[in-house]
């Protein structure tokens, strides 16, 4: 299992070297996104608003937008000092406190926590004073340059550590709209409720719950590969430079060559004139009247 964090957890005097391993995947089925066109795959580029360019990774900095328009930049260095400064602290349990007491609202991510070298025996010992107090641990760990509050408990003999939420991070319930305030409900109808909550509670088996519709897509595409319903991005034309070329010189013996007349013959191009001069030119001149006959005078 991929370890993703190492420190050490301490409460007391005592100080547990571990690693932290994330608990959970995600398995929702990720689809692409392509050209109804020639199904090709769509890019998505990062483009300055200003410069309307691609902007490379190197040209990008972190900045908090104070108010609308003005930004404080934060350098790299800046950022990366104050991270490894805080993640090389150890988490110390802050407090002991009963699981019932915190709402699941709190609850975000779950890690699976091992005893690093030299750990075992003090990860042992916190392991079995959770199960016999009934109690969950309290502490603040960063992780990925966020401070969060976690929540250290066994699961299936493995101590875990569950991030959870700043209680300013959780909205305030009084805000959700339209929610209906206590109305009058019979005896009658409620009793029926409870009995049917009755009859549909069970013990909570995980095993026997599935994700229906993850299912049904992956049954849905296997069933189109297996039917050859698939698709291949057209391929993208590349000219090569000989075909560039014979385009460029096919063009220039076009534009150069002469046109002819209804007759066949040839006319010479005639070159751009502006004004006048141009209409005088490109007319033709009109061919020249021929000479009456001179008339002779019939004597008598």
């Amino acid at each position: 299992m991929h370890t993703m964090w190492k420190g050490s957890i301490s409460f007391g005097l005592v100080n547990i070297p571990i690693k932290l391993h994330t608990a959970t995947e995600d398995k929702d089925i990720k689809l692409r996104t392509l050209h109804n066109k020639c199904h090709a795959p769509i890019k998505y580029e990062k483009i300055c608003s200003v410069c309307e360019e691609e902007v490379k990774p190197d040209d990008i900095v972190k900045a908090y937008e104070y108010t609308k328009g003005k930004f404080v930049v934060l350098d790299h260095e800046d950022l990366e000092k104050l991270r490894k400064e805080n993640e090389e602290k150890a988490v110390e349990i802050i407090d002991f406190v009963k699981m019932d007491e915190i709402d699941p609202i709190y609850f975000e991510r779950s890690y699976y926590m091992s005893p690093n070298e030299g750990g075992g025996k003090a990860y042992s010992l916190l392991r079995k004073a959770l199960q016999e107090s009934q109690k969950v641990g309290l502490a603040k760990i960063i992780i990925r340059s966020k401070e969060q509050m976690a929540v250290i408990r066994v699961y299936e003999n493995t101590l875990v550590m569950e991030t959870i939420h700043f209680p300013d991070e959780v909205r305030r319930a009084a805000d959700v709209p339209n929610v209906p305030a206590d109305e009058k409900v019979t005896d009658k109808e409620l009793d029926t409720a409870i009995m049917l909550i009755d009859q549909l509670t069970t013990e909570f088996e995980p095993e026997k719950y599935k994700d229906e519709y993850r299912t049904a897509l992956l049954e849905l595409i296997e069933s189109k590969r297996s039917g050859q319903e698939t698709v291949t991005p057209t391929a993208k034309e590349t000219p090569t430079n000989v075909t560039d070329l014979m385009a460029a010189l096919q063009a220039s013996i076009d534009r150069t060559k002469p046109k002819s007349d209804t007759a066949g013959r040839k006319e010479p191009a005639l070159k751009k004139e502006t004004g006048a001069k141009k209409d005088t030119i490109a007319k033709k001149p009109a061919a020249p009247r021929k000479k009456a006959a001179p008339k002779v005078k019939k004597e008598a």
